[in-house]
């Protein structure tokens, strides 16, 4: 299978994906449980490509000052501070670990 050919599977399935989604009964959308379902499932895709992007280094894990800054910034968030404090400290704490070596 070509390049192209891979990427033309994909766009079929993709549209096909998508008007499926408009086939499905809104009641069935509604209920409490697939809302739920589907907030979580947005959480957790967020969780997981944070996590890809801050450890994955091609097929090796590689923990960097991207880690401590994540991490940072989930203490922020926990704490309630407001988004600008938890950006603002997770860039300072990656700068400073950087400047001083630790991490590249």
């Amino acid at each position: 299978m070509s390049l192209w050919t891979a990427i033309l599977l994909a766009a079929t399935i993709c549209v096909a994906w998508k008007a499926f989604g408009y086939l499905v009964p809104p009641s069935l959308l509604e209920a409490p449980r697939p809302a739920r379902i589907a907030d979580l499932l947005t959480v957790a895709l967020l969780a997981a490509l944070v996590a890809v992007q801050s450890l994955g280094d091609g097929q090796a894990v590689t923990v960097d000052a991207r880690v401590p800054a994540v991490l940072v910034a989930a203490g922020l968030l926990w704490l309630r501070q407001s988004f600008l404090v938890v950006v603002f400290a997770a860039a300072l704490v990656a700068a400073l670990l950087r400047l001083l070596g630790w991490a590249v």
